[in-house]
């Protein structure tokens, strides 16, 4: 029987990474077990599983997902938990080290348009990259990407494998929000306060890659006319929020020193003249100093690191007691960390799945108030789902 079991092991194995190479849905293995919180239990359940690094995903308005994997594939997992083959038309990506097919954003008027927005590591032909953003046109069978336009490319380019950055976000007013890393590594790290780079920067454009005429550096010589904010290391979490309108963002720190910033036009975020943090050599950033003038302080920070990554808010009546709650995905915590607000101000944290013990790189709300989370894992990355019951 011993042999006979582990035959059938190897045989269901080959089974399933057959299914994952072809692009279909592997068979069913989903789990739904009751999790306590704070405010009552919730349900938590596995919808899809065996991804190769999903990075990012948004919500179509009839409640499907779009997920990236960071090697370079894009996929549509539908409301009954078929997840599709990889899309055909996707651009080349840079697939090294944190880089790779990160974000992707479903363009708020989709039901008319069919467009989504990807941001990846773009590979050059002299060996550098950097982040660009694309937005593309889903084909009416919803297999393939068609006028795929590049409409952003970060400069300058290094020939680095850190530190891209890659959320986008739509602002109200239909202008998209572009997070930049900073590349991790000196002399390139430096020009995060450099007005004429897009390293370390948070960039407000049009839909046509064009700088807003109310941009706050427009008429400047010495800055870039699509600059937002600055002074950023590796922001990869951001969120409008629903009621005043600013953009808010997740950044990495060093070691320690992680940050949560609502975003001023203009505004200075000090690295790396300032870090709540240290060096990963444990030396001091910079002066060692936390705050200077002149530069904005952050709304939170965590030491040690919970690794920030996606964030959204929660606006939906399906949990009633995280109403206005910010959602923020822990790779390090390895947890969803939902922080109560007062203002502009975290007032409560709670770690939702910690137990799981997984990464969670992003988080999404779907038009019924479900909560969709995202595991990093190389080789079985999944969709987990919180809804309300237990």
């Amino acid at each position: 029987m011993k042999i006979v079991g582990e035959n059938m092991g190897k045989i269901a194995r080959i089974l399933v990474a057959a299914v994952l190479l072809s692009g279909m849905p592997a068979p069913s293995s989903a789990q739904t077990r009751t999790v306590n919180t704070e405010k009552g239990p919730v349900l938590l359940s596995v919808v899809a599983r065996g991804l190769a690094q999903p990075w990012g995903m948004d919500v179509f308005p009839n409640g499907a997902i779009v997920l990236t994997e960071k090697p370079g594939r894009l996929r549509i997992l539908d409301q009954e938990g078929n997840l599709s083959a990889p899309l055909g038309g996707v651009p080349p990506v840079a697939d090294v080290g944190q880089g790779g097919l990160l974000d992707v954003t479903v363009d708020p008027a989709f039901a008319s348009n069919r467009l989504i927005w990807l941001a990846y590591s773009e590979p050059a032909s002299d060996g550098t990259n950097s982040t660009a953003v694309a937005r593309a046109r889903l084909s009416a069978d919803g297999t393939t990407l068609e006028e795929v336009t590049v409409v952003f490319r970060q400069l300058p380019r290094y020939p680095g494998r850190l530190h891209f950055g890659a959320r986008v976000a739509f602002a109200g007013d239909g202008t998209l929000f572009v997070t930049l890393g900073e590349r991790f590594r000196d002399p390139w790290r430096e020009q995060a306060q450099d007005l004429c780079s897009h390293l370390g920067k948070v960039v407000r454009l049009q839909p046509d890659g064009t700088a807003p005429g109310d941009n706050p550096f427009i008429g400047r010589d010495d800055a870039l006319p699509e600059l937002w904010s600055y002074g950023h290391r590796n922001v990869q979490g951001a969120a409008i929020h629903p009621e005043t309108g600013k953009l808010w963002i997740s950044e990495h720190g060093p070691r320690g020193g992680d940050e949560l910033n609502v975003l001023e036009p203009g505004g200075n975020y000090g690295w790396p003249l300032v870090s709540h943090g240290v060096e990963y050599s444990g030396q001091p950033v910079g002066r060692g100093r936390r705050s200077a003038p002149g530069l904005e302080d952050p709304v939170s920070t965590w030491t040690p690191a919970i690794a920030p990554g996606g964030i959204a808010f929660y606006r939906s009546g399906a949990f009633p007691g995280w109403q206005g709650n910010l959602l923020v995905s822990g790779l390090g915590a390895r947890a969803i960390l939902r922080l109560e607000l007062e203002g502009e101000a975290v007032v409560h944290e709670e770690r939702l799945i910690a137990d799981e013990g997984r990464r969670i790189r992003d988080v999404a709300v779907g038009p019924d108030g479900v909560i969709y989370a995202l595991t990093d894992d190389e080789q079985d990355g999944s969709v987990l789902r919180l809804t309300p019951g237990g």
